[in-house]
């Protein structure tokens, strides 16, 4: 084979194992992005909801979930979009991290607009440049795992990302609730999000794209690229199902988490109980994100541990339906940290497997991470109306629990992966 013949690197399957140093700096800045996500998802947002809401003709939830609806809208289109543009960069420095550190510098000065809030309009402009700018960086961190790492480390890759991913809300949350207020938590946020991503822009080499390699530019066949057809690849469409299903039972856990413990629970102090489950289910993630994905690994198998881990979640989900205690509400953490731990590692690296064109890997990714956006946005207009007319938490998170459960038995459609 001639050199011509030959795949550039950017394009080529890995073969080569990535060492520690690359892993933890890829972690270090994917935790920062979340950081950037989960201090405004998890107290800051709902705050400024709670001091906007009066007179607006808005109940808190109402106004948390137009705001949150809005930004998860822009989600879905960024994060394939930049994936896509990253896909075609061929600057010097790579085709990742000129995204990294325009989408981190961007969500940073978002951050600092959120901060400055006044109502309801400015809160859904910055969420929503926030959205789009981490989205551009993120889209180009996940990419950058099946660009340098080969198949049989993605699941502990994939873990370690993952529990710099939990660190991150966990951080967020704690950044959001000891820094004082609601401008100082945005600010604190937004200067750990640049700091945490240094390490890895300055000390890594990305790989370039050459020009020669890239396609010809068409506006038709960019758009029409987006469009990745479940006929033509099945696992691909099965993949993104269950991730979507699963993610949407996670994130109608999460949503109203400071109102149930609040007006459910009686919970004294709700903003300290949102950060004490956040950290009893960082806690149990931690311990089982990076065993899960090495565990994968090892036995070359993905989907048991998708299907289990995905059960588990249900489980604990149906908890919170009914034992409505404090006590109750600690040991569904614990347990959902447990399966969402295997999960993130696990799927992630299933995700990697059903990838149809090296070309395309971050936007075919960033369709893919669709799947944790859209959640965002069924969630809101799902849990509104069976929180405020349908039969309150109980109900809800019993619907969370079914639709959890659905998404991890249908991992077994995948037929291409063990």
């Amino acid at each position: 084979m001639t050199t011509a013949e030959r795949p550039v690197d950017a394009l080529a399957e890995p073969a080569e194992r990535v060492g520690r140093g690359w892993t933890s700096a890829l972690a270090l800045a994917n935790g920062a992005i979340w950081v950037g996500w989960y201090g405004p998802l998890q107290i800051l947002l709902a705050s400024q909801a709670e001091d906007f809401a009066p007179g607006s003709g808005m109940s808190k939830e109402t106004m948390l979930a137009w705001v949150t609806g809005a930004g998860a809208m822009v989600s879905l289109v960024a994060n394939p979009f930049f994936g896509a543009l990253s896909d075609r960069t061929t600057a010097r420095w790579g085709r990742r991290t000129p995204w990294i550190v325009a989408g981190v510098a961007g969500g940073a000065l978002s951050l600092l607009l959120l901060a400055g809030a006044d109502g309801v309009r400015t809160m859904v402009l910055g969420w929503c440049l926030v959205q789009l700018t981490l989205n551009a960086a993120f889209a180009a961190v996940t990419a950058a795992v099946p660009d340098r790492v080969p198949r049989l480390q993605r699941g502990s890759v994939g873990g370690w990302l993952g529990a710099a991913q939990i660190l991150g809300v966990v951080g967020g949350t704690g950044l959001a609730t000891a820094a004082g207020g609601i401008g100082a938590g945005y600010a604190a946020c937004a200067v750990f999000m640049v700091v945490g991503v240094l390490p890895y822009v300055l000390r890594h080499q990305d790989l370039r794209l050459p020009a020669s390699a890239r396609p010809p530019w068409s506006w038709r066949g960019f758009l029409a690229g987006f469009w990745l057809s479940p006929s033509r690849h099945p696992d691909l469409g099965w993949a993104w199902l269950t991730r979507f299903l699963i993610n949407l039972s996670n994130a109608l856990v999460l949503l109203y988490l400071l109102y149930y413990l609040r007006d459910r629970i009686g919970y004294h102090d709700p903003d300290r109980g949102v950060l004490v489950l956040t950290a009893v289910n960082g806690a149990t993630l931690l311990a089982t994100v990076v065993v899960g994905g090495v565990w994968s690994d090892r036995v070359g198998r993905r989907k048991p541990f998708v299907i289990w881990s995905g059960v588990l979640m249900a489980i604990a989900t149906a908890a919170l339906s009914g034992w409505q205690s404090w006590t109750g509400t600690v040991v569904a953490a614990a347990v959902l940290g447990v399966g969402f731990g295997v999960f993130t590692s696990v799927d992630f690296a299933l995700m990697t497997h059903v990838l149809p064109k090296a070309l395309d890997r971050g936007k075919d990714l960033g369709v893919i991470n669709v799947a944790n956006a859209l959640p965002q946005v069924a969630a809101p207009a799902l849990a509104a109306p069976i929180v405020t007319y349908l039969g309150g938490y109980r109900v809800l998170y019993l619907v969370a629990a079914v639709i959890g459960l659905a998404g991890a038995l249908l991992v077994g459609r995948i037929r291409g992966v063990d």
